[in-house]
């Protein structure tokens, strides 16, 4: 199951359009995404549970993809993440 550890760099953090982005993203792939914070797991699909997250700028997070688009997936949100979601200019 590839992984990746990826950090928060947009001011806001992992707020309610950064988290509708990265569903849209997640969704466009054939793979199941989970999210980790510490011991918090949340499945990247669900706007509320990636909420619940409570992730400020600079939070760590895990990112775990398994089906048959899932490293691609793992790219996508890389750079969505590295794109800080298209908030910060």
């Amino acid at each position: 199951m590839p992984e990746r550890t990826l950090t928060l760099t947009n001011k806001r953090g992992l707020h309610a359009r950064a988290a509708t982005k990265l569903v849209t993203c997640c969704q466009a792939f054939d793979a199941c995404i989970k999210v980790s914070k510490g011991t918090q797991e949340a499945d990247a699909s669900n706007i509320m549970a990636l909420l619940m997250l409570a992730a400020p700028c600079g939070t760590q997070l895990e990112f775990k993809a398994e089906g048959s688009e899932a490293e691609r997936a793992l790219e996508a949100i890389e750079a969505l993440l590295d794109a800080r979601f298209d908030e910060d200019i």
